[in-house]
């Protein structure tokens, strides 16, 4: 893949070919059962060498880094897909964040996962030395895929410069921990970590991209990797909302009651619309924040991705409960597909994210923007 993007019907022909790839790895390798396994067994191994295998591990990271290439609008097109089939896999983290961050300091990328401590500059104390090497302490939560990736970055301050480290899981110890939907999502404690300099790389705060949005102050690195963050999610929650949808309706078409499918129901036809229109609302909004993130970078994407959150975090918990409720008992079942989907978007809308933080973010940039800035602001897309 090519790192320039390519504009007019060339531009929707190689997308549409990326998701159609990516489409067709997934539905072959995440089965049901695949996907029931990884659950048990914390990790599937098979899927990960197969998206690795066709490049889209590192997609959207630079070639000359070690990336596959390409944008962060086609690292958003695969990581939809990956959620739309329940991947069990570290591919926003690889592709979107962790991966991202590594070749964003200039370091190596690794031939397996990498995955990223979500908390900047909090979790972990960092102490840096005359031979550019870093010794860490501390405890960082919910470090996803930790303990199966080949590298865990992570963004740390020292004297106030931004400087990012890529910590080896074999030097720190990791206590499992699971989300709701069995995803790993271990605690990382650091005692005495030392990094080697080869493996730690300090930031150019005058590099990458601007702020955006009116914000005359630019970004830092750790804002940047926030919006990647709830960007990632977006991204799994749309792809799983859209398959929840279709589950759904494809079961009501299915299942007779009285004679008829149960989807023919007024009832039942109503709660179809309503996930229907979250699905839609909450891919659309995925595909503007991504789009306007690969071509602004994702500090002058603020608004659209906020926004992006939001809808999805409200969506994620609307659509679930009227899915369920359109499946009834079978919705209930470890035998059924459904659960592989709503325990996810459960998980994933806690993520990245702490109750009103993304809606508080919009009405500051709204108001930011003031009375003559608002239409433009919300039209602009």
């Amino acid at each position: 893949m090519s790192g320039a993007a390519a504009t007019g019907p060339t531009a929707f022909a190689a997308e549409e070919l990326l998701v159609d790839s990516a489409e067709g790895l997934f539905t072959d390798t995440c089965t049901f059962d695949a996907v029931q396994a990884a659950e048990r067994n914390g990790w599937a191994p098979e899927i990960w060498r197969a998206v690795a295998e066709a490049g889209f591990a590192w997609i959207g990271l630079p070639e000359e880094a070690g990336g596959s290439g390409g944008t962060l609008l086609d690292a958003a097109d695969v990581v939809r897909v990956a959620g739309a089939h329940a991947a069990p896999i570290p591919l926003a983290e690889t592709a979107m964040l962790g991966g991202w961050l590594l070749a964003r300091g200039g370091l190596e990328l690794p031939d397996g996962p990498v995955t990223v401590v979500p908390a900047t500059g909090d979790a972990l104390v960092a102490h840096g030395a005359d031979d550019g090497s870093v010794t860490l302490d501390g405890v960082a939560s919910r470090v996803p895929w930790a303990a199966h990736s080949d590298r865990i970055a992570a963004l740390l301050a020292i004297d106030g410069q931004e400087v990012v480290v890529a910590i080896d899981p074999a030097d720190v110890a990791i206590e499992a921990v699971t989300n709701l939907a069995g995803e790993p999502r271990p605690t990382v404690i650091v005692d005495g970590v030392t990094v080697p300099s080869e493996r730690v790389a300090a930031i150019d705060p005058t590099a990458g991209a601007t702020g955006g949005d009116g914000d005359p102050d630019g970004g830092s690195l750790a804002e940047e990797l926030e919006l990647r963050g709830a960007l990632s999610r977006v991204l799994l929650m749309a792809g799983a909302l859209v398959s929840m949808s279709r589950l759904t309706v494809g079961y009501t078409g299915e299942r007779q009651q009285f004679g008829r499918p149960v989807g023919r129901f007024q009832a039942v036809q109503q709660h179809l619309v309503w996930g229907a229109q979250d699905a839609a609302l909450v891919d659309m909004a995925s595909r503007v924040a991504a789009g306007r993130a690969s071509a602004a970078g994702p500090l002058g994407a603020r608004f659209e991705i906020a926004a992006a959150r939001t809808v999805a975090d409200d969506c994620a918990g609307t659509a679930t409960r009227l899915a369920h409720q359109a499946h009834g008992a079978m919705g209930m079942t470890q035998e059924y597909a459904l659960h592989q989907l709503s325990r996810r978007l459960w998980s994933w809308r806690r993520e990245w994210s702490s109750p009103g933080r993304w809606s508080g973010r919009v009405g500051s940039l709204a108001e930011r923007a003031g009375a003559e800035g608002l239409y433009p602001l919300i039209s602009s897309q």
